[in-house]
């Protein structure tokens, strides 16, 4: 497959880019039966690994080279499940725990993310090399039963996260049917729709007011250089470099997956001691320092350790910052609606650098590998910029940090009564 078509492919994952569109119906919607069962967070996550699975399944018997547009559809299922799954794992995760936790649940969840990337990463590899890709995607299919088996152990968290909604949505109810002259139904279900999707971002943007943008713009750009690199790696690993698969599924996948979780338990100790937003500018500067290492990786003729060093530093870098980020996100989120809060962010964290990375095949063939990280290091001045802003804004940023609330309804009812 040519790096243009390869590069174009990767738009596939915008849909966790843009997830923040149906984020409001994973925070409002209770899904029939499933949320009796599981609860609201734990339903959803269930149903979204039930379309990740069937996307699996079928593209193992899709033939790529004779079916793009199917194996386009199946992989477009995958997606779209996969970024459902991400809405409902990130308001679990910070609705489980209190924000002083939020660093080591985020380098939890990091480890976890990343022993997945090993198993489908390298895994996937070693059984497309010894048997076929089609053996490899059915594998993968049956191993999203080890996280369904995960979300009915584990419990559903007690957070009070429909309080303020559901004042907004009374509110807008009772001046809908006085201004419009809406039944009942009608105005409930205006005051609904207001609550899910307007309610999120209304209370984000009163609350963090003018520096609302700069929080926005610093979410937009800390990973467009991570991301844009991280489109062409195989690529540059297997045909530029000459790698064997095996080569790269040890040094990327195997020994990369160990610096990272070397890299986000060190990230979450320096959280916890200095800070997150200057773990955040030292993530910053150390994920465009790394990048520019591939052009060096590019000047000369392939050798692993060289590469394994290479990497090892991407991925130590790498951990450090989204261990940063992750928790400064959290953090930021209201706990009455915090799947389409951090679904924005999520969202905002990876649309440029999918964007941008969907050209990165255009690049490389015009220009060269060393030329396209160049690029892509350069791409991170912007994030260091506005990391070194938010320290500035820091005690103001803190002044207007939502509070948490970890209780049930019940609870958080006899707080407000007394």
């Amino acid at each position: 497959m040519e790096t243009a078509t390869i590069g174009f492919f990767s738009w596939l994952g915008i849909t966790y880019s843009i997830k923040v569109f149906w984020a409001p119906v994973v925070d409002r919607l209770k899904l029939p039966l499933l949320d009796r069962l599981l609860g609201k967070r734990r339903s959803w996550i269930i149903l979204a690994q039930a379309g990740i699975a069937t996307g699996l399944y079928l593209m193992a018997h899709v033939d790529a080279t004779v079916a793009p547009e199917m194996m386009a559809l199946c992989g477009l299922l995958v997606a779209f499940s996969s970024a459902t799954q991400d809405v409902a794992i990130d308001a679990y995760r910070i609705e489980i725990a209190e924000e002083r936790l939020q660093a080591a649940l985020a380098a939890t969840y990091i480890f976890g993310y990343r022993l997945a990337l090993l198993v489908a990463g390298a895994g996937a590899l070693y059984l497309a090399e010894y048997w076929s890709w089609q053996v490899s995607y059915e594998v993968m299919a049956a191993l999203v039963g080890v996280g369904a088996l995960t979300v009915l152990i584990v419990r559903e968290p007690r957070v009070n996260h429909f309080a303020a909604a559901e004042d907004i949505a009374h509110k807008v109810e009772a001046e809908a049917a006085k201004r419009s002259h809406l039944n009942p139904r009608l105005a409930r279900l205006a005051g609904w729709f207001y609550a899910a999707v307007a309610g999120p971002f209304l209370d984000f943007f009163r609350r963090y007011r003018e520096l609302s943008i700069a929080i926005l713009l610093m979410v937009a750009v800390y990973r467009i250089s991570d991301i844009a690199m991280g489109v062409m790696a195989n690529p540059f690993y297997l045909d530029f470099m000459g790698f064997s698969k095996t080569q790269v599924a040890d040094v990327t996948k195997i020994f990369g997956f160990f610096m990272t979780i070397l890299g986000s338990l060190v990230g979450g100790v320096m959280v916890v001691r200095y800070g997150v937003r200057k773990i955040l500018l030292l993530g910053a500067v150390m994920t465009a320092a790394t990048n520019l290492l591939f052009v060096l990786l590019a000047q000369y003729p392939p050798d692993i350790v060289t590469l394994a060093i290479v990497v090892s530093a991407d991925n130590l870098s790498g951990g450090i910052a989204n261990v940063a980020l992750i928790a400064w996100l959290s953090s930021m989120t209201s706990a009455s609606f915090t799947a389409t809060q951090y679904a924005l962010f999520s969202s905002l964290m990876t649309l440029p650098g999918k964007f941008i990375g969907g050209f990165s095949g255009i690049v490389v063939a015009g220009y060269g590998y060393a030329e396209f990280f160049l690029i892509a290091g350069v791409m991170g001045v912007p994030a260091i910029l506005l990391a070194l802003f938010m320290i500035r804004h820091g005690k103001r940023l803190d002044q207007l940090a939502p509070p948490k609330d970890t209780g049930s309804p019940d609870e958080a009812q006899a707080t407000s009564g007394a």
